[in-house]
């Protein structure tokens, strides 16, 4: 029996040895494969750029075209390969030593029941290997140098395909931050009045507002009664992406035809003081956006009509709220996400966390902190109103979740643990025709809600990388998608399911737009597709040599998207490839169009415009 014993400590010994070795080995793979790919990128991010702007100067080069193509499946392929290195390669090196660790336990254990743990009868120098410091200290910087190179190695491609002189988007905000997510502070009960605006604040190039010596405050209407309804939120454009968050607007007579530049059918043209991302939202005859910079976070109400400005208000002296901002960039700013109105009140959030709601006169209602976001870009998602609750996706690099804001007081209404990770995606409302669902997008998981208490309904993981898009619906369908990984078609109802999968064109920043048994996808490698909702199948692609952060929107019949460069192409929402049009907004722009009245309301890196015939 004894022999028997030794046989099997000789076997663990040999187990061991061979597992710790292999774990070394995975460790100096995954070095090399860090080394490697500093060295030798396997990708030029400047590559793309350039031809694409070539490609903007010969529109019609086929081959110029194609070799766009090839590199961004190539791009395509060198990022999955990697991460499948990475992951795998881990695994592996964990698995071995794991299994060292386990064998050299029981070659100790073995050897113990034995009395045999003395230097006279060691087992081919295990004891006295695992005795030596200096191997176990190398073994581990190999392991810990591995893990590091993994990590930074997975986020190797992150700025592929970014172009260093374009800003960043108004949906998923590129906003670094090396802050740490606070506990959400309680409610500033402070309030604080709209400040009075005159003309001299505002650049008005096309209509000259009233008497400039005159205050621009005005005062509202009173506060309607009870909540608003589905065709008051249609009437108006209260959230990101329209009165659901689906890309679907019920406006009509939407205007086809402007030049910014020009001048040619543009209303009214202004520049906003403080510069953010965050598209427009309309109630009555007021818009609203938000502004930032290092010094103040802004709310700014302007009339739709005539541009010009009605209040401000600022998001300050916030409980909890940090006393230096997050590091951002030039690319993005501090204020990304979109805003929200029902009506009653409006709603903004900022990447320090703060949020505010103002009622319609600009009088600051209430305002909390909820923790500078744990994330390597800052906050990115919009918000959304649904009833009498304020929603409010947050998933940052600590935790996900998903909570509910009382409207009228601040105080957390619910919140709901979320198993995801990091996400710039915003949230949408749906009516299911059996009941009403928010549903968010991440990676790996799309979830749907019940948005009166938080429960989870249903989650499907489909999705991987980075998600910035939010999701598209219609007719039972959801479409969610994300740049290397896939668009997905999910038939939801009492059993969710994958219906259909595709991953030729894939957004990185714009969300699908869902819409007469259609779905339409804009790249950031400048092609707009239309898909079939049920199949998935392409119907056609079009490529008009810029890249799309904005997201499509449909209105009267149409598709509206528009380009980095600032140019709204405008097609019919038809499965043949029908251009009505394209209108020039004479400056860059990433946010999505807004409309109301006959008019379309486009914020452009530099200027808020008013377009449509006077």
């Amino acid at each position: 029996m004894d022999i028997s014993k030794n046989d099997k400590i000789k076997l663990a010994q040999r187990i061991a040895w061979i597992a710790a070795g292999f774990a070394l080995i995975m460790a100096v793979l995954l070095i090399a494969n860090f080394v490697q790919t500093k060295l030798n990128k396997p990708i030029d991010n400047k590559t793309i750029p350039a031809l694409v702007k070539r490609l903007s100067e010969s529109p019609g080069d086929e081959t110029l075209k194609a070799e766009i193509r090839a590199f961004d499946l190539m791009a395509r392929k060198a990022y999955f390969t990697s991460q499948w290195q990475i992951r795998t390669g881990s695994y592996l090196m964990f698995l071995g030593i794991i299994i060292s660790i386990l064998a050299i336990r029981f070659v100790l254990s073995a050897k113990s029941k034995l009395n045999e743990i003395d230097k006279a009868n060691e087992v081919a120098g295990l004891d006295k290997l695992v005795a030596q410091k200096w191997v176990i200290y190398v073994g581990s910087g190999l392991v810990v140098l591995a893990l590091v190179s993994g990590f930074l190695s997975s986020n190797s491609l992150k700025e592929y395909m970014v172009n260093e002189n374009i800003v960043a988007v108004e949906d998923p905000a590129t906003i670094p931050t090396a802050s740490t997510e606070q506990v959400a502070a309680p409610i500033e009960q402070t309030t604080q009045s709209a400040i009075p605006v005159t003309n001299e604040n505002v650049t008005t190039d096309v209509v000259t507002p009233a008497n400039p010596s005159e205050t621009a405050i005005v005062e509202v209407a009173a506060k309607p009664a009870g909540l608003p309804t589905q065709s008051e939120l249609k009437a108006n454009y209260p959230f990101f992406r329209g009165a659901e968050g689906i890309g679907v607007a019920s406006q009509k007579n939407t205007p086809t035809d402007w030049n910014g530049a020009g001048g040619k059918n543009v209303v009214w043209k202004v520049k906003v003081p403080k510069s953010g991302f965050s598209s427009p939202i309309i109630w009555g005859d007021q818009l609203f956006v938000t502004g930032a910079d290092a010094q103040a976070r802004m709310v700014y109400c302007y009339d739709k009509n005539s541009g010009k400005l009605l209040w401000e208000a600022a998001a300050d002296n916030i409980q909890g709220s940090p006393s230096g901002m997050p590091k951002v960039t030039a690319d993005t700013g501090l204020a990304a996400p979109t805003m929200a109105t029902d009506g009653r009140a409006v709603f903004a959030i900022f990447a320090t966390g703060d949020v505010i709601a103002l009622d319609m006169n600009g009088k600051r209602l209430w305002a909390r902190n909820l923790g500078v976001p744990d994330n390597h870009y800052g906050h990115g998602s919009s918000l959304i109103i649904y009833k009498d609750n304020l929603l409010i996706q947050y998933d940052t690099n600590r935790s996900g979740k998903l909570l509910a804001l009382d409207t009228q007081t601040g105080t957390t209404a619910w919140e709901t643990a979320r198993n995801s990770k990091i996400s710039w995606s915003s949230p949408i409302l749906v009516n299911t025709g059996s009941r009403t669902e928010v549903i968010l997008t991440t990676n790996p998981n799309v979830n749907g809600y019940d948005p009166q208490t938080g429960k989870e309904l249903w989650n499907i993981a489909c999705l991987s990388g980075e998600v910035g898009p939010s999701s598209g619906y219609a007719d039972g369908m959801v479409f969610a998608a994300n740049e290397y990984a896939k668009l997905v078609g999910i038939k939801i109802g009492a059993t969710p399911e994958i219906v259909w999968e595709a991953d030729e064109f894939l957004p990185e920043v714009s969300s699908p737009l869902a819409i007469n048994g259609l779905v339409f996808i804009a790249t950031t490698y400048g092609v707009f597709a239309c898909i079939d909702a049920k199949t998935g199948e392409k119907l056609w692609d079009q490529e008009y040599g810029d890249a799309f952060y904005s997201s499509p929107i449909y209105a009267d019949g149409k598709v509206y998207i528009t380009d980095m460069s600032g140019k709204t192409h405008i097609v019919k929402a038809t499965k043949d490839y029908q251009l009505i049009g394209t209108s020039e907004l004479g400056e860059k722009a990433v946010c999505s169009p807004v409309f109301s009245d006959g008019k379309v309301y486009l914020r452009g890196m530099n200027n808020l415009y008013c377009l449509g015939a006077n």
